[in-house]
């Protein structure tokens, strides 16, 4: 073999060895590439983790909080009314809110005295129109409040309330002074209840 050969050969092997390392090192380099990207945050070939998603929270819908009864008066057969707020709102009248429940074991029906002597909703069902805030120490009556057609501002459309049902109701009055912050509340059948004035 001749001088001219052997280096021929010795350059293709030294060729081929620094190609399998330059490979090698091209492998490894890649390799860690993809690891240092899978831990990344940003990475996309895996998404970050949500440690802190939900934390503090429980899960589905946030429960209501349960509403608070601030008066009771006892009905007829049955019937109980429940006062849960009183509140005066700036536009200058008072909103009672609560529910007539029937805890008795059968239908009532006898829901028209709660409409007082209106007669604009004859035909429509009953409404709680016949209600009365009573300030004592003003010594004065109010009356629930009507809207332009002469309809009470007041819950009404019913014309019974079934065993074990709860009916919501409101009713708005005229406010009375700033300074009276007690008042009775009248609805017909039921006894009378003293209740506060919020806001």
């Amino acid at each position: 073999m001749s001088i001219r050969r052997v280096s021929a050969v010795r350059r293709g092997a030294a060729a081929a060895v620094v190609c399998a390392v330059l490979t090698l090192a091209m492998a490894g380099c890649g390799g860690g590439e993809g690891n240092d990207s899978a831990d990344k945050p940003g990475s996309s070939s895996t998404p970050p983790r949500k440690e802190s998603q939900g934390a503090g929270r429980t899960s589905g819908t946030p429960k209501p909080e349960p509403t608070e009864v601030i008066a009771t008066a006892k009905g007829r057969n049955g019937i109980v009314l429940e006062v849960t707020s009183v509140e005066r709102d700036s536009g200058g009248f008072v909103t009672v809110n609560g529910q007539i429940k029937n805890t008795g074991s059968a239908t009532y029906y006898q829901t028209t005295p709660w409409r007082g002597n209106e007669q604009e909703l004859q035909g429509g069902g009953q409404s709680v129109g016949g209600a009365t805030l009573v300030d004592k120490v003003g010594k004065k009556r109010y009356y629930v409040l009507r809207d332009t057609d002469g309809r009470c501002l007041c819950t009404s459309g019913f014309t019974q309330v079934d065993a074990g049902q709860e009916l919501p109701i409101f009713i708005q009055f005229p406010a009375p002074p700033q300074d009276t912050t007690s008042v009775d509340f009248q609805l017909p059948t039921f006894q009378t209840t003293t209740v506060e004035i919020t806001g």
